[in-house]
């Protein structure tokens, strides 16, 4: 049981969510749904303890709701931040668990929102740097630094090509080099999860974009091949708890 007397939200209530939990439980109430959310999560990476304490009953109510299942989402997003909150995350770990499986069917359906599910699956997977920052590969752009030389590296993915270059105030990107995707049998971990579960659920295009995100570029400065998804992770990957 939790006990909510320890458990603020944003505005430091600690009554008010599990008023609101309750009536979410009986009824399908766009008011409660939105002053939940702004109890829960505010932008950027805050969450409080109430989030995590209400995540078990988030994803029970997440089977036959988007806005349950959008929440739950929005909370584990967040979950790398220096929260506070260990002990309730771990807590958490079944709810987490189910949220996995509820995710990953809801893809198999292929909703008019994939990306956004896919992304908050990445999130309950702990992926938490891929959940923050893939794109559709409409028009995705990385920027990292070289790893032999620090240039300064644009990495485009999408629509207008698909390729490393030195960014030009002026001129955009210049002195471009294709970039090298990985074969399926190159992929591993995340990459390969990624990949099978876009081909899965037939969204080739995002399929396409992950094998060239885990393969290779040059460095139009210094001609060094580096693994793209690599260096980029382990220069923006958030600083964990």
């Amino acid at each position: 049981m939790v006990n909510w007397t320890q458990m603020h939200d944003c505005y430091m209530d600690v009554d008010r969510v599990p008023v609101l939990l309750d009536r979410l439980e009986r009824e399908d109430s766009p008011e409660a749904w939105e002053e939940l959310g702004y109890r829960l999560v505010l932008e950027h990476d805050l969450v409080f303890p109430a989030g995590f304490a209400a995540l078990p009953s988030l994803v029970r109510l997440a089977s036959r709701s988007t806005r349950a299942r959008g929440l739950a989402g929005a909370i584990l997003r967040r979950a790398a931040g220096h929260h506070g909150c260990d002990d309730l995350l771990a807590d958490c770990t079944h709810a987490i668990t189910e949220f996995r499986k509820l995710l990953d069917q809801h893809l198999e359906s292929r909703p008019v929102d994939y990306l956004a599910v896919f992304r908050d699956l990445l999130a309950a997977k702990g992926e938490y740097h891929w959940s923050a920052v893939l794109g559709d590969f409409t028009d995705d752009f990385y920027h990292l630094a070289c790893s032999h030389c620090a240039v300064d590296v644009t990495i485009a993915i999408g629509d207008h090509g698909r390729h490393s270059a030195i960014r030009d105030w002026n001129l955009g990107d210049v002195d471009r080099r294709g970039l090298r995707p990985a074969s399926s049998a190159e992929l591993s971990g995340s990459g390969r999860w990624m990949h099978e579960t876009a081909l899965r659920d037939g969204h080739e295009a995002l399929a396409h974009g992950i094998v060239h995100l885990f393969g290779k570029a040059e460095c139009p400065n210094c001609a060094s091949v580096f693994n793209i998804a690599d260096e980029y992770a382990s220069a923006n990957r958030p600083v964990l708890r």
